[in-house]
C-alpha cells in the first residue's frame, strides 16, 4: 500500500473562497460584455504562426508524433494571446468580440506571472483610443469597484514621477537618472534608449500608478508602438494605453495598426532584436498579414490579465493565491 501524500501535493494553491470569487468575477465579466453587445468567440491555442514580439516567447509544441501527419506540420506554437486570430475575425466581418482563454509565454514565472495564464481580450470596430480607454475604465470599475480610471499620458507620468521628459531626454540622461535613483541596470543595456525608458518606467513610474484609483497610461513613444497605430503629433506617439491598479499592470490596449506592410516591417525589426538578444526567430504571421491586406477595419483592442485582476479583487499577494493549479502544481 502506498503512503498517503500530503494534501499540498494535490490540492489547489488557492483557497476555495478565492476560487469562488474567481468564478463570480467571470460571470460579471461576461455579463458586462453581453450588456454591450459583444459576442464571445473561441480561437485556437495552437497555430503555425505567432505575432512577433521581442519580449514575448511563445512555447513550441512538437506535432511530429502519432499516426497522422498534422496539418500544422511538425511544429506549432502555443499562442501568447488570441490577438492574431481575433483580428482575422474582425477582418471578416466581426463587429464587437471578446474572448476568455488561456495563453502561454515562456520564461515567465513569479508573483505576477505563470507560463499558462488566463487572458481576456476584446475588439470593437470603429472605436477610437478614447473609446477603448473608456470601455476599459468601465470594465475595471464593474469588476473591482475602484471608481473610474484617471487618464495620464506617458509623458505626464514621467514628468510627475521621474522628473524627466521621456520624449526629449538623451540616453545618457536616462542612464544618469537611473544611477542617481539607485536603479540597477541589467548588463548590456548600453545605448538602448527604449531599454532605459522601460527600466525607469518599471522602477520609478509604475509603482506609483493606481494607488488612489486606477490609472490608464496612454500616448506611448512611437518606438514602443508594438501593434498600435502611430499618431502624427510632434513628436509622434503610439496610440497605446495600459491600465494600472496598485502599481500593477492589468491591461494593454491599442488603437490598432491596420497597415499590413507596416506590421511586416515591425515584425522584421522585432526578429532582428530577438536575434541580437540570442532568441530564436519567429515565423511571419502570414494569415494575419493576408487578413490585414484584405482589410482590417479601424478598431481598438485590449488584452487584460485576468489572474492579476482576481488577485487584486481578493487582496492576494500573488496570482498563485487565486489560481487553482499554477505550473508547479499542474
Amino acid at each position: 500500500m502506498t503512503e498517503p501524500q500530503d494534501r499540498s501535493f494535490f490540492a489547489p494553491s488557492a483557497t476555495w473562497p478565492r476560487l469562488e470569487l474567481r468564478g463570480r468575477l467571470l460571470v460579471r465579466l461576461r455579463a458586462f460584455f453581453a450588456d454591450r453587445g459583444f459576442l464571445e468567440v473561441e480561437t485556437p491555442l495552437l497555430s503555425a504562426e505567432v505575432v512577433i514580439d521581442r519580449h514575448l516567447d511563445p512555447l513550441p509544441v512538437d506535432l511530429s508524433g502519432g499516426a497522422d501527419a498534422s496539418p500544422l506540420g511538425g511544429r506549432a506554437w502555443l499562442q501568447t494571446s488570441p490577438e492574431a486570430h481575433m483580428k482575422r475575425l474582425m477582418a471578416c466581418g466581426a463587429e464587437a468580440i471578446y474572448q476568455v482563454t488561456r495563453s502561454f509565454r515562456g520564461g515567465e514565472q513569479g508573483r505576477l506571472h505563470n507560463p499558462e495564464f488566463t487572458i481576456v481580450e476584446w475588439y470593437r470596430r470603429d472605436d477610437s483610443m478614447a473609446d477603448g480607454m473608456q470601455l476599459l475604465s468601465d470594465l475595471c470599475d464593474a469588476l473591482l469597484d475602484r471608481g473610474p480610471a484617471e487618464r495620464l499620458s506617458y509623458r505626464q507620468a514621467f514628468l510627475r514621477y521621474a522628473e524627466i521628459d521621456p520624449f526629449t531626454a538623451e540616453t545618457a540622461q536616462l542612464a544618469g537618472l537611473a544611477t542617481a535613483a539607485g536603479v540597477a541596470a541589467p548588463a548590456g543595456l548600453g545605448d538602448d534608449h527604449n531599454g532605459w525608458l522601460d527600466l525607469l518606467r518599471v522602477n520609478l513610474v509604475e509603482p506609483r500608478l493606481g494607488a488612489e484609483r486606477p490609472v490608464i497610461l496612454y500616448d506611448w513613444p512611437a518606438s514602443q508602438a508594438a501593434l498600435a497605430a502611430v499618431r502624427d503629433d510632434d513628436p509622434p506617439v503610439a496610440e497605446r494605453f495600459e491600465l494600472y491598479v496598485d502599481g500593477i499592470e492589468l491591461a494593454n490596449g491599442y488603437h490598432e495598426l491596420t497597415d499590413a506592410s507596416e506590421l511586416k516591417w515591425r515584425g522584421e525589426q522585432a526578429n532582428e532584436a530577438r536575434r541580437a538578444d540570442g532568441k530564436p526567430q519567429l515565423p511571419d504571421p502570414a494569415r494575419l498579414l493576408a487578413a490585414m491586406e484584405h482589410g482590417l477595419p479601424a478598431c481598438t483592442g485590449v488584452a487584460l490579465g485576468f489572474d492579476r485582476l482576481v488577485m487584486l479583487a481578493a487582496g492576494a499577494d500573488s496570482i498563485e493565491e487565486v489560481t487553482a493549479f499554477p505550473s508547479d502544481r499542474a
